[in-house]
């Protein structure tokens, strides 16, 4: 029967050490409680070395179906919007708190009660319950994806074999920032465009369906035979405003099977390489993969988790297929016994650069701050290919919309002339 190693906390708060015998962890803990203690630390004792007991010893590998289930519950895992500023200003303060030598009961005590919102004091108090029970706190926070990715129970996890909680704290409070800043920086990029071209979709259907079907019938009732121009537009103007609602089935349509699609390994793989193909937008999306992918790395690897774990978390978050799978290949060499830099440079997926500062990165002993500096590089290099995009479509999109309202200023406008030559 295994033997259990505990710290724990008696009546009166007077702290407790000893061993216990018992088959599982959870048996053990509740022996303890049991005996009125509280557990604060349980280790297993196994051939005279002592091993946490958790989710970050030693387990079977899952097979590879479930990898696959566990990489895409990953990516939908995690805060979104206001949650995730939620959650880095609580894991900041956390880290800020604990790093002062308060106790973790009382630094949630303090998160409890500067909760902004019902539901995340309701979450708050359910980890410090299960922590005085005697859970760890990132299995406290594995109970709930929605606000904990797998990225940050991890971390937390390594933190707390290492005893550096608060260090790991403070730095997912960072890595949290950065990639909202990252985010913003390419949703900002894409956003003006996009708005362009609804309010372009706008205009030009108010003309087609509102404003051309007065002047062309004022046209048509001078019975004279309307230029090609013109007919084009006419019929233009009498489809959208019989049939407008077919153009509607059509988008909710195509967003329907490009999202069914993408859903599939194939449709994921061929969507991804088109969207990295396109200029410049495609340059902007690869270099957001990439500082993703070193950020993340370097985040991980700093803080304690193993190299194949934090690849596979990587994996899941790194947002596009074909980095993901040029860092699942990653993965698979390291586990064969080569390092990190070579199989990188042999996917092709990621820049020459990338895989020259992660090969003297490994070669120094430095590779977490390599990783940081490219991530920062291609940080700067984002805002730059993000204000060129901006300059670049900002022009074609008023060169598109004036080309489409040119037209139809002409097709109207041609009859017009018509009629006082004539004349």
């Amino acid at each position: 029967m295994p033997i259990f190693e505990y710290k724990a906390y008696a009546a009166g708060g007077a702290t407790k050490t000893g061993v216990v015998d018992a088959d599982t962890p959870r048996e053990a803990r509740q022996r303890l409680r049991r005996d009125n203690m509280l557990v604060s630390e349980l280790r297993e004792l196994r051939s005279g070395r002592r091993e946490k007991v958790g989710r970050i010893s030693k387990q079977r590998g899952p097979s590879l179906l479930e990898r696959i289930k566990e990489a895409r519950a990953a990516q939908q895992s995690g805060p979104r919007g206001r949650d995730l500023e939620i959650v880095s200003a609580i894991t900041r303060q956390l880290g800020t708190l604990l790093g002062s030598g308060i106790a973790m009961a009382d630094a949630l005590n303090a998160v409890i009660d500067q909760a902004q919102t019902r539901r995340i004091e309701t979450i708050f108090r359910s980890v410090k319950e299960r922590i005085t029970q005697g859970t760890s706190l990132g299995d406290a926070f594995a109970e709930y994806p929605a606000l904990f990715s797998d990225l940050y129970v991890n971390m937390i996890r390594a933190g707390e074999a290492t005893g550096q909680v608060d260090v790991v704290l403070r730095r997912l409070a960072d890595f949290m920032q950065r990639q909202r800043a990252l985010n913003r920086k390419v949703v900002s990029a894409l956003a003006y465009p996009a708005l362009m071209i609804v309010i372009g979709v706008m205009v030009v259907s108010i003309l087609v369906t509102v404003v051309v079907p007065k002047i062309t019938d004022m046209l048509q009732d001078t019975g004279q035979k309307m230029p090609a121009p013109t007919e084009l537009l006419i019929l233009f103007s009498d489809w959208g405003r019989d049939y407008w609602y077919v153009g509607l089935l059509g988008v909710a349509a195509a967003s329907y099977a490009y999202n069914r699609f993408y859903r599939t390994n194939r449709g994921e793989l061929l969507l991804d390489r088109f969207w990295l193909r396109i200029p410049v937008i495609g340059e902007l999306l690869r270099k957001q993969a990439v500082a993703r992918f070193t950020r993340t790395l370097a985040t991980l690897l700093s803080s304690g988790v193993p190299a194949v774990r934090s690849l596979e978390i990587t994996q899941a978050v790194v947002g596009n297929r074909i980095l993901a799978d040029a860092t699942g290949h990653i993965k698979t060499r390291i586990l064969e016994g080569t390092d990190i830099a070579t199989p990188l440079k042999q996917t092709g997926a990621f820049p020459s650069v990338v895989g020259y500062m992660v090969a003297v990165g490994e070669q120094s002993g430095q590779l977490e701050e390599m990783l940081d500096r490219i991530a920062d590089a291609y940080d700067e290099e984002i805002e730059v290919v993000t204000e060129r995009a901006t300059t670049l479509l900002e022009p074609l999109m008023i060169i598109l919309l004036a080309v489409v309202v040119g037209f139809i200023v002409w097709a109207i406008v041609l009859p017009i002339l018509q009629v006082g030559s004539i004349g």
